[in-house]
């Protein structure tokens, strides 16, 4: 291979450019990506950047000086990919013939108000935090819609900066549908220790104010005071621009547990990929930093050589910091059936929990508990090893 194109330029497309070069690839290299920022990371943007903590230059995702010996076009999008031709199409009305493509398009925040009045936002890029945090002032009326972990970040920074600040989840307690109902009570109790107004299993109906936001209405008949606003609700992948590929799959592009597409030329990591695994027997998406950094040397090492010398089914892991603490998860809670704290209390806020089937645990959660989680996540990943005969991902 002589010309391979990297379609997106934030972590998952990052990381894999760098495991090209890592891994022997010589050749040229074309990363494209549609901000015209350089690339950057993205946890920080609902927590240090958003609180004025960080600076900009702290989050780029280059270290100084390194170029990866790449063409670098940003402020470009991909709009089409035409794999028999070995073809990406550009938005700047250039084509790229390429002999192999890494999909790492991302993805975007569901917004259900497509022309909202002034005050509204998601959080995805660094334009979206520069925005929101212009408007995050002392006594400014914050509602976040959605209590996932987005929402519950900007909540906590926003309540740091002396917002007023009102959650409100359709389900009846946050994070249930991933953690549980027990779970999801606790952070429900972060939030309310810290002054957050939480009101779940309701709906929004609407959003009041014709040009600037003043309030949100609720299913119920509520209305909620606001003069911002922050949809916290998922994503969706960015795969449209695939269209004619087969490969524009709505939940994102279907891999196996490797990142192979069926296109031998073609592999997809990030938040754009649903990777098949054997743990759950079906495709699934992971929106967390570490599947983007882990999974990337993966789909390279397959896309280079065909080498499955990585292991693709690595518990996946994912960390929130809410209020002063840290809440981590490891592995996959929806392939277990029971789950008992085994370390520290609830009580205390200081807690591990092990999700179990049947005697074999597939999942962690911990609040706190550091030194006990990494200690168990260790054992978890080399469980997962074990299974597969192979050894971890070193990225």
């Amino acid at each position: 291979m002589r010309r391979i194109a990297v379609v997106g330029a934030s972590l998952a497309g990052v990381s894999a450019a760098r495991a090209l070069r890592k891994q022997g690839y010589d050749g040229e290299l074309v990363i494209v990506g549609d901000e015209a920022e350089q690339p950057y990371d993205r946890p920080p943007l609902s927590k240090t950047l958003l609180a004025g903590e960080a600076d900009e230059a702290d989050i780029r995702l280059l270290r100084d000086g390194e170029t990866l010996d790449a063409d670098w076009r940003l402020g470009v999008s991909a709009t089409g990919l035409r794999p028999a031709d070995r073809s990406v199409s550009l938005s700047d009305g250039t084509d790229l013939t390429v002999d192999a493509v890494v999909l790492a398009t991302g993805a975007r925040p569901r917004q259900p108000w497509p022309d909202p009045p002034a005050g509204v936002h998601t959080l995805r890029t660094l334009a979206d935090a520069r925005a929101l945090r212009d408007r995050l002032r002392p006594g400014a009326q914050l509602v976040v819609v959605g209590a996932g972990f987005i929402g519950a970040e900007v909540a906590s920074t926003a309540r740091g900066l002396g917002v007023d600040v009102t959650v409100v989840e359709a389900l009846p307690t946050p994070l249930a549908a991933v953690l549980g109902e027990e779970f999801g009570a606790v952070l429900a109790g972060l939030h309310a220790a810290h002054g957050v107004r939480l009101l779940c299993g309701v709906g929004v109906s609407r959003l009041v104010g014709s040009v600037q936001m003043e309030g949100v209405e609720l299913a119920d008949g509520r209305l909620i005071p606001a003069d911002v606003v922050l949809v916290g609700v998922g994503v969706q992948p960015n795969v449209e621009w695939l269209a004619g590929s087969s490969l524009d799959a709505p939940g994102g592009v279907r891999c196996d547990a490797y990142g192979q597409t069926g296109i031998s030329t073609v592999v997809a990591v990030g938040d754009c990929a649903s990777w098949y695994s054997p743990e759950l027997g079906g495709y699934y998406r992971l929106e967390h930093w570490t599947a983007a950094r882990e999974r990337a040397p993966i789909a390279v090492s397959a896309l280079l050589s065909g080498g499955r010398d990585l292991i693709a089914d690595r518990p996946p892991y994912v960390w929130s910091d809410q209020y002063g603490r840290t809440l981590q998860l490891a592995g996959l809670p929806a392939g277990a059936d029971s789950v008992k704290v085994e370390e520290g209390s609830v009580a205390d806020l200081d807690f591990l929990a092990v999700y179990r089937r049947g005697e074999r645990p597939v999942a962690l959660l911990a609040l706190g508990q550091a030194r006990a989680f990494l200690r168990r996540r260790k054992q978890l990943v080399a469980e997962a090893a074990g299974r597969a005969g192979q050894p971890t991902a070193s990225g």
